[in-house]
């Protein structure tokens, strides 16, 4: 996929924390932590997001703290957000309740 490193416009972030409460803008990224039912959904749900974020070929920082898991997305090649940090963190939202339902 080639990188677009068009800005989101303000009011497409503020249109996408609308839909999607649990993130955060905080320092230039958006940011979610999500709590799995226990520390192996997290690692799965973890391995979901690699797989995702390579298909995408752009990838959160992970921070996994037993059963919570922490994404933060920023395109740093743009210098801020993109459509791309966007999409993989609603791709996140979907797969963290596809592995919470198979718990």
């Amino acid at each position: 996929m080639a990188p677009d490193r068009t800005l989101l416009a303000p009011e497409a972030l503020q249109s996408f924390l609308a839909q999607h409460p649990e993130w955060k803008h905080e320092g230039g990224m958006i940011r979610r932590t999500y709590e799995a039912p226990s520390f192996l959904a997290g690692i799965a749900f973890v391995e979901k997001v690699a797989h995702a974020a390579e298909k995408a070929d752009h990838h959160p920082d992970i921070d996994i703290r037993w059963r919570k898991v922490t994404l933060a997305l920023v395109t740093h090649d743009a210098g801020g957000l993109t459509f791309r940090d966007t999409a993989l963190a609603a791709e996140a939202d979907r797969l963290f309740a596809e592995v919470v339902r198979a718990k």
